[in-house]
């Protein structure tokens, strides 16, 4: 109990000190340094990438390996043989317009493992499998949905006392305390399935969780010993489980699983631009919010910073990056970087006009030089060259909208989500 207690402490001090530096941090575009972002079709041996068959055979696996270094870690390959098991199927789920699905997802060599809980909601009368948008909740399957036997997740979660979490657990009351920024009913009205699963059912979310996680089950003596720089870090975990869901929806005769949208929220947008770079089994990735270390451009120092970050969440990354705190130009990688690893599957960036902290306009900008990779393709980005109106969506391959309101998930995104989505996918 006393570590436990202590732990909670350590997190809202260092919560505390995060909204600290959203105080301090610079919001004015003529106080950011002058910067050079790394060159993208350019190979570290010098030699100019013209084609796409030279992307993707020369540069882009420089590039995601780059990031493996510097950024987000090398996810391992030891897990062995995956199991699923479907652990119930309703039909008759949101009154009756879809069928819900929990399966149970774990490593049967790696029993330590406790495994991860999948909710799929797929719209019932269908005549072909469903496309479905894959994403991590921060709150658990009860919050995202407000059906009420929906199993309530026993996982350690973050302090939070809006959300009913008492003692790093969930209670009856968190139930639903997430269903705004997953609004089922209207996902599955436009045709479309949804697969999530709780980010902590792999990793907790603070600096020692890698020691109770995936990671630590994963090292290659079985136990939690020393984090190195190189090693994944939890964004890279997440993104594991992610890539797992992918694996049970291919097997899932109500799924087309060649019509896989990942989507990630804030740090977990961060975690759907990473799935969406390693695993082009999902044909579309959504960022929201994901500001730094996902779509924003670090060299910028607008709003949070790679020093910040990396104090406040040292675990989301691989130990390296944290090096470059203070020293963006060092780094052989931004973000518009990453994003072009998604070429030349479509991708939407979004922002909103409050959520200076996540710099809207470092979110576009990464987008917009992310562009060259998706012409080699015969693809078009944004069609603009400065950050649109609020609430004034563009973009064709690259999409992009900063809507009006704060750092959260609303309707209005998932509206051109789901647009951006029966565009791409055909629907």
């Amino acid at each position: 109990m006393r570590t436990c207690i202590l732990l909670s402490l350590m997190l809202l001090i260092g919560e505390d000190w995060a909204e600290a530096q959203k105080k301090t941090a610079n919001y004015d575009e003529s106080k950011i340094p002058a910067y050079t972002l790394p060159a993208l079709l350019t190979t570290r041996d010098g030699a100019k990438i013209t084609t796409a068959a030279d992307w993707t055979a020369e540069r882009r696996p420089e590039v995601l390996a780059l990031f493996q270094e510097h950024v987000y870690g090398r996810t391992p390959g030891n897990w062995g043989k995956v199991s699923f098991e479907t652990r119930e199927v309703k039909k008759d789920a949101l009154g009756g317009k879809a069928t819900r699905k929990l399966i149970h997802i774990s490593l049967p060599e790696h029993p330590a493992w406790a495994g991860m809980e999948v909710m799929l909601y797929l719209p019932n009368g269908l005549k072909a499998p469903a496309p479905c948008f894959v994403g991590p909740s921060f709150g658990g399957n009860h919050a995202v949905s407000t059906e009420p036997d929906v199993p309530l997740s026993t996982r350690w979660m973050r302090p939070n006392k809006e959300k009913s979490i008492v003692d790093n657990h969930a209670t009856e009351a968190s139930r639903g305390n997430e269903s705004s920024r997953w609004p089922l009913e209207m996902i599955i009205g436009q045709g479309f399935a949804v697969a999530t699963y709780y980010y902590g059912d792999i990793e907790p979310d603070h600096v020692d969780g890698w020691k109770d996680g995936l990671r630590a089950v994963l090292s290659k003596d079985g136990a939690a010993t020393e984090w190195k720089n190189g090693d994944w870090g939890a964004i890279g975990a997440w993104s594991w489980g992610l890539s797992r869901i992918a694996d049970y929806l291919e097997t899932d005769a109500d799924i087309d699983a060649k019509k896989l949208a990942v989507i990630g929220h804030s740090r977990l947008g961060k975690t759907s631009l990473w799935t969406g770079a390693q695993d082009q089994r999902f044909g579309i990735v959504i960022s929201n919010n994901s500001g730094e270390g996902g779509a924003a451009t670090m060299r910028r120092n607008y709003g949070e910073t790679t020093a910040i970050i990396t104090k406040a969440f040292p675990h989301w990354f691989t130990k390296t990056y944290a090096g470059y705190g203070d020293n963006e130009a060092a780094c052989p990688v931004d973000q518009h970087m990453l994003i072009a690893l998604a070429a030349p599957r479509p991708i939407y960036i979004a922002s909103a006009v409050d959520d200076q902290w996540a710099d809207p306009k470092g979110e576009f900008l990464s987008g917009l030089n992310a562009e060259p990779v998706y012409v080699l393709f015969g693809k078009k980005g944004y069609g603009v060259t400065e950050p649109p109106a609020v609430d004034t969506p563009v973009g064709d391959a690259i999409g992009y909208h900063m809507r009006t309101g704060k750092h959260d998930v609303t309707d209005y995104d998932w509206t051109q989500y789901l647009r951006f989505a029966k565009k791409h996918f055909g629907q």
